[in-house]
């Protein structure tokens, strides 16, 4: 039987999508509808808008219609000092709270910088507190986090959550390999789970 189809009659993988810098929900919606169908079978995907309206012209604009917006924001040019970098923290963890159960974060370009900050931050318990901890990652043209206070405590212990990283259209054939494997992981877990709840009775 193929991986394919062994995927398919285990339940959807639920995933947070962080859209880009001065973009929108709507519109990674839109972006990911380019996926193959054998991909997005596999996922429930939720695409909330940024807590910030954007602050200055999007790259898209004409192409696609505002509103716009940006998970955080920086009181300079090169990006480096972040301006209530704790909203946007908190504003994941109710929509976790508000989509869940969430498996996992997808995050493209600004989205995925919070994203996998969100992964180490949560490993040391500086957030995502209040909700279970996060599976894995799906990473596209992600970057490190260029504030280095930040940064340093998101990754100053490497990050074990698992992740994939995607820095052009390749991959997707690899992405169902990596749905199968986040999939088998769930089910050791749960067996092992259900066989110590028997042994306790």
């Amino acid at each position: 039987m193929s991986s394919r189809v062994l995927i398919e009659q285990k339940r959807k993988l639920k995933l947070l999508c962080l859209h880009g810098f001065r973009t929108s929900g709507c519109i990674l919606e839109i972006q990911l509808r380019k996926w193959p169908k054998s991909v997005l079978d596999q996922l429930e995907l939720v695409f909330p808008d940024a807590p910030f309206t954007s602050t200055g012209k999007s790259q898209v604009e004409g192409f696609f219609d505002p509103p716009f917006y940006e998970w955080f924001q920086s009181s300079n040019k090169e990006f480096t000092e972040y301006v209530d970098f704790d909203k946007p923290v908190e504003y994941i963890q109710e929509c976790i709270t508000k989509h869940g159960p969430i498996d996992g974060l997808l995050g493209f370009s600004q989205g995925s910088m919070l994203a996998a900050a969100l992964a180490g931050l949560q490993a040391k318990g500086l957030a995502l507190t209040k909700v279970p901890k996060l599976k894995f990652l799906i990473i596209i043209s992600g970057a490190r986090l260029l504030n280095e206070a930040w940064a340093e405590k998101a990754f100053s212990n490497a990050v074990c959550c698992p992740s994939l990283h995607f820095l052009d259209e390749n991959g997707l054939d690899l992405m169902l390999s990596f749905l199968e494997t986040i999939h088998n992981e769930f089910n050791s877990q749960e067996k092992q789970l259900t066989s110590f709840r028997r042994s306790s009775l």
